[in-house]
């Protein structure tokens, strides 16, 4: 490792600190400040920011989350920024309230508890942290799995509430055939196999201090942090905020935890949920999850919204809500991405 440097990211005036050998996001992660962010990897620009002052040296990444000419003028990845001095930072998207309820990140071991199958390509993956580990999340937010036997990780939304001690994790998870974590589910993830995990991280998490409706869309696994948002509202006995929740599946058979939604619904004053089939003929609504919804929601702009699933679903919802001139500081989005190598 190297030497450490102060960060001071404006304008929220929060300092931490960071060595050479991390990047700043990782530090800031370290030390329980969220920042907004989505892949870690450069391919994206949630973490995008403006560099006020100080010396930065990047690693790659992609010219579609950082163009030459934004990083001539100053503008960082944070995810890929190693401090080499002290640096001021100005954060161009933030959540001060989520900046500062932001949770240390931790690695903790945990061993498989139960694998079931949800659908014909959906498991329920739950794991038990073992030892005296403690897990701490917001619902809402993901972790990094590590891939067995490889240094390899995948990332995987908690559907679960956190729970006293932080025994027990959920995940809802895709099976793709050749995935490097998700072809282990069949046969070779049983109980008592260790799995180690990293985290929390992601701010897709309930915002509070607003009155506004709010509209949930998932589609296939983005079902995960949308179910744990669902029953962190459910365990509040003072809200009163409308919700109404869209999901869309491909066939009627894609269609899973019907039975517990109808039960979180019955606890949520003025919830409705509408399942949405794309390949199928049913008397239920019908089309893609963003179409309906954006047909059946006459004042979107006057909603809070929160989107999760494959990013083509994100990225023709974000179209919608850019259409209807929606707010960007409601609209919350968890875009999963897909992999898939054959092992």
């Amino acid at each position: 490792m190297g030497d450490a440097h102060r960060i001071r990211f404006e304008p929220v005036d929060i300092e931490i600190e960071a060595d050479e050998g991390e990047t700043v996001l990782d530090a800031a992660f370290r030390q329980g400040v969220m920042l907004m962010h989505g892949c870690k990897e450069g391919q994206c620009s949630a973490c995008k920011s403006f560099l006020l002052d100080g010396d930065v040296q990047m690693g790659r990444y992609s010219t579609f989350a950082l163009a030459d000419y934004e990083s001539d003028e100053g503008y960082v990845l944070l995810c890929r920024s190693h401090a080499y001095s002290d640096l001021d930072v100005e954060l161009l998207n933030y959540d001060e309230d989520m900046i500062r309820a932001g949770l240390p990140v931790v690695t903790v071991d945990t061993e498989v508890a139960a694998v079931e199958e949800l659908t014909h390509d959906i498991s329920l993956l739950r794991l038990a942290v073992t030892g005296d580990d403690e897990f701490k999340f917001h619902p809402g937010q993901y972790v990094d799995v590590t891939v067995p036997g490889s240094e390899e990780h995948r990332s995987f939304s908690m559907a679960n509430l956190p729970r006293v001690g932080g025994s027990e994790l959920e995940f809802i998870i895709k099976r793709y055939p050749g995935g490097r974590f998700s072809g282990l589910l069949e046969d070779e993830l049983r109980p008592g196999v260790p799995l180690s995990i990293t985290g929390p991280y992601g701010t897709f998490t309930l915002r509070v201090s607003t009155d506004r409706r709010i509209v949930l869309l998932a589609g296939g696994a983005g079902m995960a942090p949308i179910l744990s948002l669902l029953r962190q509202i459910a365990a509040k006995d003072d809200f009163d905020r409308e919700v109404v929740f869209y999901y869309g599946a491909r066939t009627e058979r894609d269609l899973f935890l019907l039975d517990e939604i109808a039960e979180l619904g019955g606890r949520i004053p003025g919830f409705s949920f509408v399942p949405v089939l794309s390949d199928a003929e049913w008397s239920g609504a019908r089309g893609m999850v963003t179409a309906v919804a954006a047909e059946r929601e006459a004042s979107l702009a006057d909603c809070d919204i929160y989107l999760c699933g494959p990013p083509p679903m994100i990225d023709a919802g974000l179209a919608v809500l850019e259409e209807r001139s929606v707010p960007q500081e409601q609209i919350f989005y968890d875009k999963f991405t897909v992999s898939a190598e054959a092992g």
